[in-house]
């Protein structure tokens, strides 16, 4: 009985669901059913539109999405003219081929409507129409421009996959159109199965390791097209990663503070779910960039040993014997026995040797030194302890640096702060790697309040500013958060590097300070060749 209800339950309730999925192929259909017999008298009657439908979608993702490029209709039109001239053994008129191209693109677009068919939803009881359009446009600038829809992505993707692209960045970019439609259950379908795409390259590169110690070479040839293949990805899906999330939290920072959703608690479940979906992946992601990285150590250590082994003094007999009788060349045999049965070479050792072993002297004049417990130093640091420290205090002074400029000033942009930086250290400051990983670190939380953060640390940056800083004003023998003086100038000018700084330290003016980031993805700062930095407004609030 039981039973009987989850059958008639899938058959009821899941009926809709079907039926909404079902509808991205359905303009496909329609489309390749329509023939060129009536048109021009059936002078074109051998053109495809099935095939024509799907060439033109696989333009509108090369161009909107790969190529971030937006279409007109002079580059759609061109990108016929040559697949009609290419692909059909049909000779079509000059006079004729701007009217059928237009033809063709209008039939595509549905004259600017969308494809609807109607359906029966039991649950309800009622006829419903599903809608969807493959091909959308939009108005800028005076000029017309052409995209290509989400569902016509998704039904392009569910076809086959673009040959010779990162199914990652493939899936990002669907993900792109889900979020800035506002179709997060299907963001998160699409987060999904990227996450099922990342677990599939981390268990291929899991056997690549096993097939290394199993066959050296296979394993070696396997690695080299992993790296061809995936290891060249790594770079464009981690910017896709960062792009997405930033729409995500542009989407929860638009319902939490504009109400946009009306206080829709089921789309900010949505929006929190892809995010959390989103988080767990690019986590995945950047675990699987560094296993790819040890990889490399891995592969690069047991070819090493292998070649080595190749040289060992020691002869496989049993393994020549077998590798004879599989290729059947017994004649082999007199390559591997005729050194056996070669003349008897007679070694002597000459008498006169031994003299002049018993009379060799010693190079070697090292000494052994007794060490003492009272010489070893009790302050002694390891490497990794001072780069710690080290890094930790350049942390303290640029976020310092900047406490003081926003007190100041109320509004900073990351383009002045970067002006007084290159003031105070010059502009060496840019090849000191802290100043990226400080950048990095600060943009994790869009709101600082300083004096919950002297209470409680919730990020890596704070625990480590807080510790600095406070380490610095008791070395200086201020135990009390509000001494000194605030309008002092922050440190002493020099170039920002490996060294400690003990800047005349003051939170006094800093205890109350509670400062916003605004993030600008459209504004991108340079600040080397080839760099560039995301900018960012700090507000004081």
């Amino acid at each position: 009985m039981a039973l009987k209800y989850v059958m008639i339950n899938d058959i009821i309730e899941e009926h809709n669901a079907r039926m909404q999925n079902l509808r991205k192929y359905y303009p496909f259909f329609v489309l390749a059913e329509t023939t060129f017999a009536q048109y021009k008298e059936g002078k074109y009657a051998d053109l495809d539109m099935g095939y024509i439908t799907m060439a033109v979608l696989r333009f509108f993702i090369q161009e909107n999405n790969f190529n971030e490029r937006e279409v007109g209709y002079s580059e759609y039109e061109a990108f016929m003219s040559q697949l009609l001239d290419r692909d059909f053994d049909v000779w079509i008129a000059d006079e004729d081929r701007s009217e059928l191209i237009l033809y063709i693109f209008d039939k595509i677009k549905n004259d600017g409507k969308a494809f609807e068919f109607s359906f029966y939803d039991p649950a309800k009881k009622q006829k419903k129409t599903g809608r969807i359009k493959l091909i959308d446009s939009r108005i800028s600038d005076g000029k017309v421009l052409y995209y290509i829809t989400a569902d016509g992505i998704e039904f392009y993707l569910d076809t086959k996959e673009i040959k010779d692209e990162s199914k990652i960045s493939v899936q990002q970019l669907l993900l792109e159109k889900m979020i800035t439609g506002e179709n997060f259950r299907g963001g998160i379908e699409v987060v999904k199965r990227i996450n099922s795409e990342v677990n599939r390259l981390v268990r291929e590169k899991d056997e690549i390791v096993d097939m290394l110690s199993i066959d050296v070479f296979k394993g070696a040839e396997e690695y080299e097209n992993y790296m061809k293949t995936v290891g060249k990805w790594f770079a464009e899906e981690q910017k896709l990663f960062a792009k997405n999330k930033a729409l995500v939290d542009k989407a929860i920072s638009k319902a939490s503070y504009d109400h946009t959703y009306g206080g829709n608690s089921k789309v900010m479940e949505e929006i929190s779910e892809l995010e959390l979906e989103l988080k767990k992946t690019i986590l995945k992601h950047g675990s699987l960039i560094n296993s790819t990285l040890e990889l490399q150590n891995i592969s690069d250590n047991i070819i090493h040993k292998a070649k080595l082994k190749k040289l060992r003094p020691a002869f496989d007999f049993n393994g020549q014997l077998q590798q004879m009788i599989e290729q059947d060349r017994p004649d082999k045999m007199f390559t591997v026995l005729a050194p056996l049965f070669a003349p008897k070479i007679n070694k002597t050792f000459a008498m006169t040797s031994i003299d002049h072993m018993l009379t060799l002297k010693s190079e070697d004049g090292a000494r052994t030194i007794k060490v003492n417990k009272e010489q070893t130093d009790a302050g002694f640091r390891y490497e990794d302890e001072l780069l710690d420290e080290q890094i930790g205090a350049n942390f303290g002074k640029l976020f310092y640096e900047l406490m003081d400029r926003i007190n100041r000033w109320g509004t900073l942009t990351l383009r002045e702060f970067n002006g007084i930086l290159e003031i105070k250290f010059g502009k060496e400051i840019y090849e000191n790697k802290d100043y990226y990983s400080f950048l990095t670190h600060l943009a994790q939380k869009q709101e600082y309040n300083i004096k919950e953060m002297l209470k409680k640390q919730d990020t890596m940056l704070e625990g480590i500013v807080v510790e600095y800083l406070m380490s610095w004003t008791k070395q200086q023998g201020k135990n009390d958060i509000g001494a000194g003086a605030c309008d002092a100038d922050a440190g002493n000018e020099g170039v920002l590097s490996r060294e400690m700084y003990a800047p005349d330290l003051s939170f006094d003016c800093f205890k109350d300070l509670k400062f916003t980031l605004t993030f600008d993805h459209e504004d991108e700062i340079k600040i080397g060749e080839d760099m560039y930095v995301t900018s960012i407004t700090f507000h004081k609030v």
